[in-house]
């Protein structure tokens, strides 16, 4: 065979455009710019971005924590909506390293594809920069992977990597939590980005109408697909004014399984599920899925989406703070004294 009778090749020939990606790119940029802070040295477009620690931290510590988004991106998929999946990005690895009392500092994300599709990507990265922008975390870089083959037409997926500061004196480990202190439940915006193959495994039983009103004016799409809350900016207000013993931020295990990931081994949190109101969406879900009680709390945020612990001497004033900053927050329960080797949270 005569190598030079074939046609030759290019990257685009294989499935690769460059131009697109190049054009995607430049359509973050406005996006990505307004997330910088004082400490980025370089942000999008370089082989890596350069961030100074501020002065303001005496012994300075980094907090990393990476995340994707899971299976709500196949919800994002069919229902074709793409605007919002990046602050689910965002949120799953700020919240992560704010529990540590670490203000985060910058982001970097992965995109990876069959075929970019720039629109659709653009759309993606704007949800990005802007749970970037509302948690005060810099957008300095990521990466878009065209991967032809990898992915079905249409088709992506995300992770992320936070990383972030705190003063070492002022890092939040949960050991000061003892008997007595208080434990307040923060209003999720939904299921956040957890528990999505049940979800859809409920949707595919239940053949609802997404599209229909299913919460006053939204329709049960909306309410499946709203954003991960970011608790970023109102908790590190608090965290000024209040002794902060212990967070949890509500992700993949609900409830029941992460409070205890912040708790001493001889406490136990007695949390009262009547004590807040759960969102008609996990109801439905509860109801469509003949879902029982417990399995729902080890599954899903059931309302509560972070979970802050602090002394009874704290607790109203703390409530106040959150309240004013735009938080809706409940008293949900207690710490008490850990019998045997009970289970650290009983939800009831």
């Amino acid at each position: 065979m005569n190598p030079s009778n074939n046609p030759s090749l290019s990257y685009r020939d294989a499935g690769v455009d460059i131009d697109a990606g190049d054009q995607l790119v430049e359509n973050i940029k406005p996006f990505a710019k307004r997330t910088m802070r004082p400490e980025v040295l370089s942000g999008i477009g370089g082989f890596g971005g350069l961030v100074e620690i501020s002065k303001k931290y005496k012994e300075p510590v980094l907090v990393s924590g990476t995340d994707g988004v899971g299976t709500k991106l196949k919800l994002a998929f069919e229902l074709d909506r793409h605007d919002t999946v990046g602050i689910d990005l965002v949120a799953m690895s700020v919240n992560d390293i704010l529990v540590q009392g670490a203000e985060p500092l910058f982001f970097l994300d992965y995109f990876a594809c069959g075929k970019l599709d720039v629109p659709s990507a653009t759309e993606v990265i704007k949800g990005i920069a802007k749970g970037c922008e509302d948690s005060g975390c810099a957008l300095i870089g990521g990466e878009t992977a065209e991967m032809p083959g990898m992915y079905p037409v249409g088709e992506y997926d995300l992770a992320g990597f936070a990383v972030g500061v705190v003063e070492k004196s002022k890092i939040i480990t949960g050991e000061q939590i003892k008997a007595g202190d208080v434990v307040l439940g923060l209003a999720s915006n939904g299921a956040h980005s957890n528990g999505y193959s049940l979800v859809r495994k409920i949707i595919e039983r239940s053949k609802p109408d997404l599209n229909a009103k299913f919460d006053g004016e939204r329709s049960l799409a909306d309410c499946i697909m709203a954003p991960t809350r970011l608790y970023v900016k109102p908790m590190l207000a608090l965290m000024q004014q209040v002794t902060v013993k212990g967070m949890a931020h509500i992700t993949g295990g609900g409830i029941t399984e992460n409070v205890p990931r912040v708790l001493p081994q001889n406490v136990v949190a007695d949390i009262d599920s009547k004590t807040w109101n759960m969102p008609k969406l996990f109801k439905w879900l509860q109801e469509g899925g003949n879902v029982a009680q417990q399995e729902m709390f080890r599954t899903f945020n059931c309302g509560i989406g972070m979970v802050v612990i602090v002394s009874q001497e704290d607790a109203a004033k703390a409530i106040g703070l959150l309240a004013a900053s735009g938080e809706t927050v409940w008293q949900i329960g207690h710490i008490r004294a850990r019998n045997g080797d009970e289970h650290q949270t009983q939800v009831k």
